[in-house]
């Protein structure tokens, strides 16, 4: 998804909250101004379902919750709100603040030639602020790949790169699946 900046005034983040129930499309809020996310293709939708839907259904019953782009990732230290395509918290504080979360240890952004560059630069630094993020994790629209962003004991982060014929190990949820069920019947 891209956001395009509105010109409106500036928001508080109460007040931020409260406009953007009234709105029909969604928007992101960086230090009080907004900025409108677009749509994005078949094959965006397809990857990020099939991968909200291998996580839901690993996490059942357990303390973690998956939440799909329709959840706003509040970032820490900051006066910062964005629309991951899907992102996992197992933090009780995060059960406090139904308008968002603030403590993920997952974040996933399904890649789109507009949002590419973004998603793994100036974004990954702004979720880099959290403290509770273990994973974050890229994924391809358009072809069988997927990035693994993965911070170690150290606070250091290292990088794993997927492909096709690949087993993707999610760390932070104790998950691994064949990268082609994310996949299965999509055409590029």
């Amino acid at each position: 998804m891209v956001a395009a900046r509105e010109h409106l005034p500036k928001f508080t983040p109460e007040e931020y909250f409260a406009w953007e129930e009234q709105q029909e499309v969604k928007h992101e809020y960086f230090e009080g101004e907004v900025y409108a996310m677009s749509g994005g293709t078949q094959n965006h939708s397809r990857v990020g379902g099939r991968l909200f839907s291998l996580i839901d259904l690993h996490l059942d019953n357990s303390e973690c919750v998956v939440l799909t782009s329709d959840a706003r990732v509040k970032i820490q230290a900051s006066e910062k709100y964005v629309y991951p395509d899907a992102s996992v918290t197992c933090d009780e504080r995060d059960r406090e603040t139904p308008q968002f979360i603030t403590h993920p240890c997952l974040i996933i952004e399904v890649l789109s030639p507009s949002t590419e560059a973004y998603d793994r630069g100036d974004k990954f630094e702004l979720y880099r602020r959290s403290t509770s993020l273990r994973e974050y994790v890229l994924v391809s629209a358009d072809k069988i790949a997927i990035d693994l962003h993965r911070k170690d004991d150290l606070d250091r982060w290292q990088s794993i790169y997927f492909r096709a014929g690949d087993t993707v190990e999610l760390e932070s949820i104790d998950l691994t699946f064949p990268i082609e069920r994310v996949y299965r019947g999509i055409e590029f």
